[in-house]
């Protein structure tokens, strides 16, 4: 059954209500006589999610004497703890996802499980949508056959296709699609939701909303209990510390994101469970269905990036369907009000934009699959029809559901002669067992498909008779998501110096100073998630119609008007492309509003193609709103010329053969891989008293990538390798379908200077770091710059 209903309409409680009432029905057992097992299993997304439904459903329970027991099981639970549910199971047990996995994996599951009633999922939509929710729909599918009378029940209260989830939560056969009920619950007050409004100019670009610190600080002020949302861990520590720096009030004031102490959050939870805190600020740590204190207010600092998202958020706020809940949205740059103002709007009306879960991945299959041999032997004909029951599995072939069986056992052609990637073995009655007891042991170790991107240091290379070496000093620490897209030869900005990347070895960055003073990929900018494809449909159709400006504050309505009259505002469902000098460089700024991987890689392969076209391109600069590329030629009169054609420019068939070309060059297949082989278990990361470095970790994976590009280039982890590249780091899916909206649809403006509406982007270019108040300072005296040079005032 999928329940769907308003936040604070008391879905969860409802959830539980099958539940408690065959337990109250059941009584408690008679002294000495065997527990009867575990009853209910609730899973959900987060740690503190399920400690909060602990103490929100202990009070019905205690007030009406129930005889239940009702226990947490997280990864935050001592290890005895968990040691003694498995022989003494409560009635009812909260877990997360990852705990489910370990307790199927053991050979106790079968008694465990026997007697299993009920499995309640809080926030599906959240958990279904990832390799995650991948990996729970598998489990979900044993727990079907270790109790064949199982009822689940689904929770949410942002769905955007009900459907899905009804799948999700029933088994599917073959030939037929099976749905659960669905119960949807209408009403509950309108939110209350408005864009901040200040005295103080929106900045033109960048992402920490600094310059609105102090009028949020009085916002606390006027409020109980102030939940602050952001959508990083950096930006958190960053809001946290601005507001601690103005807070003369000595504000009780907390900080809860995923990256601190349990104790630290714990502590953070528990003050808020007794109103002692007047503001918090938080990543996704508590955005899903926690309703702690007396929170009456909702702040989101940044663009929400998805109207579910922001949802989600703001019915944290007064969370009970008589009361609307109250939020004030935070954009950090002239674009992000653009946003706030679609997601508002998209909010009033009710829309969705969760995405799908897609297919399961077979990185996950096969950790599952190693799984199932440590919970005890198995047979192939029943897994496959197990795990085809699960519904992102149900189109697997047994072709492919065979190879990672095989991949499992042997780690595929190229690996079957090392033992050590021989972890299952076909007995003689045509079982599948582990291979021996350590494998076991490895497994419950380094279950789960979270992996943490890692940091690699930046080091000057040294060169000893032409070969590039590792002797020069460390810089620093660049996240690895932007070093995996280079290609030797780019140069980039860093630590104040224009460096030409060298290549990775190991877990570091080797590079060499260049002079030329032109980095080729100088930024890489954005937050944490992308634009999601429904607001930025919606930014489109606002630029498009003047009459919605007036909902804009002045400065942002008033630059488009600039930007009109300057040059033009695309159209609904065209792509504007400008270009214009600027120094010794030439511009091309396109706006395509489809999120910063879409644009970053839209961007690696028009550098390409400009390339060969002899525009001599240097480099270029993305974020969720635009692109920019630079170039020695003058990409205007190419264009006007018929030397440069846009229609082949932006042809859909970039994603041919210059995709591939580019990923031959890059290292994002290569590091894509490597949380592949983690999550399959080819490569562990945590063994017995220790745990790999991550420099280990990136040994081993690009060792094992470089013999299985070379020798067995179909390999089922390329596969998985591929597929996630394709949906993730890259968006093709969403570039594709922006390539064939705008076929037909281009808009050139050839200028004699930047346009108004690119001066955000061009804030971006050769952006350097710089700490503190500082940072915005030197942004606004860039942008007036700008922003006179725009109106020929300069």
């Amino acid at each position: 059954m999928l329940l769907i209903a308003p936040t604070g309409a008391g879905k969860t409680l409802a959830g539980f209500l099958p539940s408690l009432t065959e337990l109250a029905a059941r009584g408690r057992p008679k002294p000495g006589s065997a527990g009867q097992g575990l009853h209910t299993l609730y899973i959900s997304p987060l740690k503190a999610l399920a400690v909060d439904i602990e103490r929100n459903l202990a009070r019905p329970v205690d007030e009406m004497a129930l005889p239940v027991r009702i226990e947490t099981r997280t990864g935050d639970t001592p290890q005895s703890k968990r040691a003694r549910q498995r022989l003494d199971p409560p009635d009812i047990l909260l877990t997360t996802p990852e705990q489910v996995s370990l307790l199927i994996a053991n050979g106790q599951a079968e008694g465990f499980f026997k007697n299993l009633r009920f499995v309640i999922l809080d926030e599906l939509h959240s958990l279904t949508a990832s390799k995650r929710g991948h990996l729970l729909a598998l489990a979900l599918a044993r727990l079907r056959a270790l109790a064949p009378d199982l009822v689940t029940i689904g929770l949410s209260a942002t769905v955007a296709d009900p459907e899905e989830l009804q799948r999700w939560l029933v088994a599917q056969r073959p030939g037929t699609t099976a749905e659960a009920g669905r119960i949807t619950v209408e009403g509950g007050a309108r939110p209350e939701i408005s864009i901040l409004e200040t005295s103080e100019r929106i900045p033109w670009s960048g992402h920490s909303a600094r310059y609105a610190v102090p009028d949020i600080y009085e916002v606390i002020k006027r409020h109980r209990t102030t939940l602050l949302f952001v959508n990083t861990r950096s930006q958190a520590e960053m809001l946290f510390q601005e507001l601690w720096r103005i807070n003369d009030d000595s504000l009780p004031i907390a900080l809860h994101h995923g990256s601190l102490d349990a104790t630290q959050r714990r502590r953070v939870e528990a003050a808020m469970g007794r109103n002692e805190l007047r503001a918090v600020v938080a990543t996704s740590t508590l955005d899903l269905g926690i309703d702690w204190g007396d929170i009456d207010l909702v702040i989101h600092v940044g663009a929400p990036k998805g109207a579910s998202r922001l949802a989600q958020r703001i019915g944290r706020a007064n969370h009970r369907m008589d009361e609307p809940s109250r939020a004030i949205l935070v954009p950090a740059n002239r674009f992000e009000v653009m946003e706030c103002q679609a997601a508002i709007d998209a909010n009033y009306v009710g829309a969705q934009d969760t995405p799908s879960g897609g297919t399961g991945a077979l990185d996950v299959l096969a950790q599952h699959v190693l799984g199932m041999a440590a919970a005890g032997p198995f047979s192939s004909d029943g897994l496959f029809a197990e795990v085809t029951s699960a519904e992102p599995y149900a189109t697997l072939s047994r072709e492919r559901f065979d190879k990672v069986v095989d991949f499992v056992a042997t780690g595929g052609y190229a690996l079957k002669s090392y033992d050590r990637y021989a972890r299952i073995r076909k007995r003689d009655d045509g079982l599948w067992r582990i291979s021996n007891p350590q494998v076991a042991q490895q497994y419950r170790l380094n279950i789960g498909t979270i992996v943490e991107a890692p940091m690699l240091n930046v080091r000057m290379a040294s060169r000893r008779n032409g070969t590039v070496g590792r002797g020069g000093p460390v810089l620093g620490k660049v996240e690895e998501y932007f070093l995996e897209t280079l290609a030797q030869g780019d140069t980039f900005l860093f630590s104040g110096k224009i460096l030409r990347f060298e290549g990775i070895r190991e877990n570091e960055c080797l590079v060499s100073r260049a002079w030329d003073q032109d980095p080729k990929v100088p930024a890489y900018a954005g937050g944490k998630f992308p634009l999601s494809t429904y607001l930025a449909e919606g930014v489109r159709g606002m630029l498009a119609d003047p009459a919605r400006w007036g909902a804009l504050p002045d400065q942002v309505s008033d630059w488009l008007r600039l930007q009109r009259d300057a040059s033009l505002l695309p159209g609904h469902g065209e792509l504007l492309i400008e270009t214009f000098p600027r120094g010794s460089r030439h511009y091309l700024v396109a706006y395509p509003f489809e999120g910063r991987l879409a644009h970053q890689t839209l961007g690696m392969l028009l550098t390409r193609r400009l390339e060969r076209a002899g525009a001599r391109p240097l480099g270029f600069v993305a974020t969720d709103y635009s692109l920019a590329v630079w170039g020695l030629e003058d990409l205007g009169a190419m264009i006007g010329s018929g030397r440069l054609a846009l229609a082949d420019l932006f042809d859909e068939d970039m994603l041919g053969d210059d995709l591939d070309a580019w990923l031959a060059e890059s290292w994002l297949l290569k590091r894509t891989f490597r949380n592949c082989a983690v999550i399959s278990g080819l490569i562990e990361r945590r063994h017995p008293g220790k745990e790999k470095s991550g420099r280990q970790v990136t040994v081993s994976a690009d060792l094992i990538y470089d013999v299985l590009r070379s020798h067995e280039p179909d390999h089922i982890l390329l596969q998985a390798t591929a597929a996630d590249a394709a949906s993730g780091l890259l968006d093709i899916q969403r570039l594709g379908a922006m390539l064939a909206r705008i076929k037909g649809h281009l808009v050139h403006r050839r200028l004699d200077r930047i346009s108004p509406l690119a001066v955000p982007i061009m804030l971006e270019i050769g952006r350097e770091p710089v700490s503190g108040q500082a940072h915005d300072d030197i942004l606004a005296e860039a942008a007036d710059d700008l922003v006179a040079e725009a109106m020929g005032q300069a």
